[in-house]
């Protein structure tokens, strides 16, 4: 069986992770798979949306970390998995999944990745993006105004809520779990350089 790395990139909201992985993703090909914490957000399907809209997204409980960990195994010990495919406008999962085949590497994202130790464990590096708090803020607020039909309003109540709490609790915190702590994250283009040629040697 090919042997199977394990990368998770993880930081606080609009630190650039996202663009990090989907920028290894692209250099890696068809030898690379992304999945997102953010697709395993539970789906509360039983509240009625307007309870929905006031959970705390923000919180490690509000994700079922369980299923994310039990599909990096499968995927790990070369078994296609059925990932789930979460709106952002209706706060639920939809009834729909998405086939993921199996890669040499599997990249994994997410602010509360290394929260949870199980989840660590399975790790084989795992990359902090540290970005400064007033871009993340902005980064969010474009995102989740322009592709995820939110008002402003919304964001701010919801960042300063418990988005910012949530990062000082548990992902400031988790940084120290990282190996390799970078800034700006797939803005930084050196780092994303490094990043993508250390795994392609891997795949040789």
């Amino acid at each position: 069986m090919e042997k199977r790395i394990v990368l998770g990139i993880a930081g606080g909201t609009g630190s650039g992770k996202t663009t990090l992985a989907k920028g290894i993703k692209k250099a890696l090909g068809e030898n690379a798979v992304l999945l997102c914490h953010d697709f395993y957000y539970l789906k509360n399907e039983h509240m009625p949306y307007e309870e929905r809209c006031k959970l705390n997204y923000d919180h490690p409980d509000s994700l079922e970390t369980e299923l994310l960990i039990e599909h990096i195994k499968k995927l790990k010990n070369n078994e296609n998995i059925e990932r789930p495919v979460y709106s952002f406008v209706t706060h639920t999962r939809l009834e729909e999944t998405i086939t993921v085949r199996p890669a040499q590497v599997i990249i994994v994202e997410g602010v509360l990745l290394f929260e949870n130790p199980e989840l660590r464990n399975i790790m084989d590096i795992k990359v902090y993006v540290d970005t400064d708090s007033d871009i993340r803020l902005v980064r969010r607020i474009r995102r989740d105004v322009h592709e995820r039909g939110r008002s402003l309003d919304s964001v701010l109540d919801q960042y300063t809520g418990t988005v910012k709490p949530m990062h000082e609790q548990f992902v400031e915190h988790s940084r120290k779990y990282a190996d390799v702590i970078i800034p700006e994250g797939g803005y930084n283009q050196v780092v994303l350089s490094m990043i993508t040629d250390r795994l392609k040697s891997f795949l040789c």
